[in-house]
């Protein structure tokens, strides 16, 4: 039985697409039985009805990578996280965070800083210079000009990747964009019966030329960390490791200890202040919630 990937769903069909071709399939009933959603980025094993009118029906799902709530897509394998120059000023704390939850889960990260044409005091130069120390790939674009896109194709290739970044800072155009240039022509899902024509919009994986899918959706924009131990946050900043042996006591968390490789690296300019201290801002959020938990 052929194999594939969800790339739709909606109003109980799943668009699957296979070395065949893109299959219309409803899902078997065992998965309603056990309150199982096949979701767009789900490997799945479809059951050919009618190969001529790619007819099938999936009877299994294979396990799942990662799964995300919003939008709901499962096996991605790349966030790629927005932020403007102006109009909005870059929430750099939902960065932050988005980084963060993506170390935590092992998923890849690009940076983009959207809306360089709005940037008359090279702005766009500190916040990638800030965060290049991190070892997250970074990149500057001008969606309206087109400026940028060949480097992000290239971060695109062979990826399943979501874009995530606050409200305004340019998702849809870039997405928008994308599927303007670098769509495959075969790409488009039968819409022969024109299923959700009138529906609310579903998150859809539109396959590139180079190989990768995005997620058609403009992502999210609001984001709380869940999961992570206090204990743990420093782990998912890549530029501290350099300096954690240099530290004094084991497991310090390079807030008060003395003799902290991060404190005294920071001070010599190796690191971000302004990051440095939302990764304090974290530390303590996520502190309060832990003494409020077992108060």
């Amino acid at each position: 039985m052929p194999e594939g990937i969800i790339v739709k769903g909606i109003m109980g069909f799943y668009y699957v697409k296979t070395e065949e071709g893109v299959y219309e399939c409803k899902p078997r009933g065992l998965f309603r039985k056990d309150s199982i959603v096949p979701l767009p980025g789900d490997r799945v094993v479809i059951s050919v009805i009618n190969k001529d009118d790619k007819i099938g029906h999936i009877v299994e799902i294979l396990p799942r990578k990662i799964q995300l709530i919003r939008p709901s897509v499962s096996n991605i394998n790349q966030i790629v996280t927005v932020i403007s120059v102006k109009s909005p000023l870059p929430d750099l704390m939902l960065l932050d965070k988005l980084l963060v939850t993506a170390k935590k889960k092992g998923i890849e990260v690009a940076i983009i800083v959207n809306k360089i044409d709005l940037d008359e005091k090279d702005q766009h130069k500190i916040f990638t210079d800030s965060y290049k120390v991190t070892g997250f790939r970074v990149m500057s674009l001008c969606s309206l000009k087109g400026i940028g896109f060949e480097k992000l194709e290239d971060v695109l290739a062979g990826k399943i990747t979501v874009f995530a970044g606050q409200s305004g800072v340019g998702k849809s155009t870039i997405l928008n964009r994308i599927m303007d240039s670098y769509i495959m022509e075969t790409g488009n899902i039968s819409n022969k019966n024109d299923r959700g024509k009138h529906t609310t919009r579903h998150a859809e994986l539109i396959e590139l030329k180079t190989g990768g899918f995005v997620v058609d959706t403009p992502g999210f924009s609001s984001f709380e960390l869940s999961d992570i131990d206090k204990n743990e946050l420093k782990t998912y900043y890549p530029e501290f490791e350099p300096y954690v042996d240099r530290c004094k006591f084991g497991g310090c968390s390079h807030i008060n200890e003395p003799k902290c490789g991060v404190k005294d690296a920071l001070e010599r300019g190796q690191l971000d202040l302004g990051r440095y201290e939302r990764y304090v801002e974290l530390y303590k959020t996520l502190e309060n919630k832990e003494r409020r938990r077992y108060s």
